[in-house]
């Protein structure tokens, strides 16, 4: 499942929370689920934002500063990520939130589809002048204005392939960060925080019920009769028994590819059917971990 050819850049504006006081890296340590307390200042932290049961709520890139810590919201409701933090926030913490605001953010979309450098081709304006520590974010993406400028498409295929949980099949407030294979973006030594407990059995002995896989149909799939419909919220079969549901579609010059949420029992199955069409014989779909999927480091 191809990402975009060649490096491409995405460009865009993000609500950004600004807590300030001496209690802010403590406080982020407790509410969201990356190890905080460990992190060293202006360093990029990804993280997630989590219900009291473990439902991911929003994606976070935080950065730690001398006087408190900017979080962007990738993904999520800014305004409800505001007023948790708010409701929670208590004399005794030393935190100040301040008002919502829009941050300029840059990132390189690397055509091999990988997320290891993710910490190095990310960069928010204004980043360059806050410490020596952003000048290697700066030089790595200082060639930024060669890049071309992704297109919707490029940046969604991108998105696929690499199992971005960003659409809001996957960001669903059902889902938890370990089906989604975001175990780059959480702690599981870090101790107590917001919906601690409910990952900590996820990862441990219950395991997880589902996961998020790539999926496309083949070109040849697509040359049916009838005309295909596929749709988030479409189910997928494993004969006669439920296997999961399609959360995110992308439709280019008659090829099919997206996300989709795939059961524990239909993991290893590399085609499964799609449920609801009116075709004279099964349409199957081929299935494959995403670039960016990541089980969490057990402690």
């Amino acid at each position: 499942m191809n990402g975009t050819g060649s490096d491409k850049l995405w460009e865009a504006w993000f609500p950004l929370l600004r807590l300030e006081g001496s209690g802010t890296r403590a406080f982020l340590h407790g509410q969201t689920s990356a190890d905080v307390n460990g992190a060293n200042e202006s360093q990029l932290i990804r993280s997630c934002w989590l219900s009291a049961t473990g439902r991911l709520q929003a994606l976070l890139e935080i950065r730690l500063d001398s006087g408190g810590a900017d979080v962007l919201v990738l993904a999520g409701d800014a305004e409800a990520l505001a007023s948790g933090f708010d409701r929670v926030i208590f004399p005794a913490d030393r935190v100040r939130l301040l008002p919502i605001k829009q941050q300029h953010r840059q990132q390189r979309l690397r055509s091999e589809l990988s997320d290891t450098s993710w910490h190095e081709d990310v960069q928010w304006s204004g980043d360059a002048s806050r410490s020596e520590t952003a000048s290697s974010q700066s030089t790595a993406i200082a060639a930024a204005s060669a890049l071309t400028t992704a297109s919707t498409e490029e940046l969604e295929r991108w998105r696929l392939g690499l199992g971005l949980p960003l659409g809001t099949g996957e960001l669903n407030g059902e889902t938890n960060p370990l089906e989604l294979g975001l175990g780059e973006w959480l702690s599981l030594s870090k101790g107590c925080y917001l919906g601690q407990e409910t990952i900590a059995k996820v990862a441990g002995r219950q395991g997880v019920k589902q996961q998020l896989r790539c999926w496309q149909l083949p070109a040849e799939a697509t040359t049916t009769a009838e005309p295909l419909t596929i749709a988030a919220g479409q189910q997928l079969l494993q004969g006669d028994e439920r296997a999961g549901v399609i959360t995110s579609v992308l439709a280019s010059e008659g090829r099919y590819q997206g996300l989709a949420l795939v059961r524990r029992a239909a993991l290893e199955a590399s085609h499964l059917q799609l449920a609801g069409l009116a075709t004279e014989h099964p349409v199957e779909i081929q299935l494959e971990m995403p670039a960016g999927f990541r089980d969490p480091e057990l402690s």
